[in-house]
């Protein structure tokens, strides 16, 4: 039997790891606007490739945020934490912060594709565009790392965890004003 305390350290360690992927989107939301990344231009379908609400500056600073909360990790793993957290190096936050959001517009342009508009529900793919995104990336850009660092139980972990940190998120950007919808 497992020991509840290796289930805590994974989920830990899933938090951990993820940081840099879960910050830019909400960075990107907060810090965004100006110039949408598509141009405006519209797909063949008719309606937009991504829509206003993917930005230039936000997906610039949401990765340059996510890039940047990394960074403290990576100085703070010099302090003595705990030896079950997985080392980020700068190559890892990098690829997780830029990959969630190229999920995230990945996600926007299929979803433009079905006639979605912004700030319409998607379930599953809102929650889990910026995950796979982020995770698929490292793993084309640093398969060692991600092999080595994310389990199972963490891998669990994060697709637990997102949805729930999703929500909060959303509920707090709305909360604040920041986000004209809650989820």
């Amino acid at each position: 039997m497992v020991h509840i305390d290796y289930w805590i350290a994974a989920l830990l360690s899933a938090l951990w790891i993820m940081l840099p992927s879960y910050v830019p989107n909400p960075a990107a939301v907060i810090l965004g606007g100006g110039i949408p990344i598509d141009g405006g231009r519209l797909h063949a379908d008719g309606n937009r490739l991504l829509g206003d609400g993917k930005t230039v500056r936000g997906l610039l600073l949401g990765i340059l945020a996510g890039v940047l909360v990394g960074s403290v990790q990576i100085l703070l793993q010099t302090q003595g934490l705990p030896e079950f957290l997985p080392r980020h190096t700068l190559l890892s936050v990098s690829l997780l912060a830029t990959g969630a959001l190229a999920g995230d517009l990945v996600k926007s342009y299929f979803k433009r594709r079905r006639g979605i508009p912004q700030g319409q529900k998607w379930p599953v793919a809102d929650q889990y565009d910026f995950v796979a995104g982020a995770l698929l990336l490292t793993l084309a850009g640093a398969p060692a790392w991600v092999l080595s660092n994310i389990t199972i139980p963490i891998f669990l972990w994060i697709l637990v965890l997102t949805p729930l940190l999703h929500r909060a998120v959303n509920l707090l950007g709305y909360s604040l004003g920041v986000k004209d919808v809650p989820w």
